[in-house]
């Protein structure tokens, strides 16, 4: 089966790669069995008629995984020890702008924390809340509803003072409802909830992460096709989060990376001599039309 990403890999956000569409019908036509695995902090339904929307076959998919449909899941069921124990008050960092992702039937109690700046709602107490939900980049859920825009770096400083106000004492870990760092849309990036993550995990912070490359999203999408880690194959565009993901779900990989020196290496400042070093289990590397980059992967183990 392939697990397929969708954002740099079947669409840019807003319209489907040249020749995807055209894919995605032919692996179908020959018995592949298609599922999306997306790091998107949105819940799965509606990702298929989206697809639809540009042009796709719903029906050449068996379903859709998606980070924020994980998170969803885990914060409803509460699994484990540790899920069990995060507590019900979060400060939840949303989206504003894009369309705010919603909390309903979670029971969670939302923290707005104090004002600061004029920016909005600013928490720098780690005692306020019991853990953090990271949804989105744009602002600040509140208790009432809505979203209080906050600008993205106010928010970076928010967690690193966060972090460091609550050493040597309890810090309250991160959930990440999409860990990417950017996402592809139209022809520009936009910052996501991985670019959160990564500042609060620099200041000390404990990071939950819940799509790629946690495992958790690829034993999700074995659950789903019912079928073991070497049956699956994945298709993405990241070599920090689908790349890497090789390593927790898929007997093999294969990672498209589109122009992914200046995507990857700026914005996640690694030097382009040192992405060898990084994923040095290739087995094999092509290059395209346009320059892009395909690596070709085979299980470590």
């Amino acid at each position: 089966a392939l697990l397929l990403d969708q954002f740099g890999v079947l669409h840019d956000g807003r319209r489907p790669y040249p020749g995807a569409v055209a894919a995605v019908s032919a692996a179908a036509a020959a018995g592949l069995r298609l599922l999306i695995i997306s790091n998107s902090s949105r819940r799965s339904g509606g990702t298929l008629d989206k697809l639809a929307g540009m042009g796709f076959d719903p029906g050449c998919f068996e379903g859709v995984v998606t980070s924020g449909e994980l998170t969803h899941r885990y914060l409803s069921t509460r699994p484990d020890s540790w899920w069990a124990g995060l507590g019900r008050r979060c400060l939840h960092i949303n989206w504003s702008k894009r369309g705010p992702a919603s909390l309903e039937g979670l029971e969670l109690e939302v923290e707005p924390g104090g004002m600061a700046r004029g920016a909005g709602p600013v928490v720098t107490d780690p005692s306020t809340c019991d853990f953090i939900l990271a949804h989105g980049t744009e602002g600040l859920s509140l208790p009432g509803g809505g979203v209080a825009e906050v600008p993205l770096e106010e928010l970076r400083r928010m967690l690193t003072a966060l972090a460091e106000a609550g050493r040597g004492g309890r810090l309250p870990p991160m959930v990440v409802a999409n860990p990417d760092v950017v996402t592809v849309d139209g022809g520009g990036l936009v910052a996501m909830p991985g670019s959160l993550a990564a500042s609060y995990g620099r200041a000390g912070g404990p990071v939950q992460l819940m799509g790629k490359p946690s495992p958790l999203i690829y034993a999700a999408c074995e659950e789903v096709l019912r079928l073991a880690a070497g049956e699956l194959l994945a298709v993405g565009d990241s070599l920090e989060h689908d790349v890497a993901g090789v390593y927790f779900g898929n007997g093999c990989f294969w990672g498209r990376q589109k122009d992914f020196v200046d995507v990857e290496t700026q914005q996640l400042g690694r030097q382009p001599e040192r992405l060898t070093a990084l994923v040095g289990y290739a087995a094999g590397t092509r290059v395209g039309p346009g320059g892009k980059v395909c690596y070709v992967y085979s299980d470590p183990r």
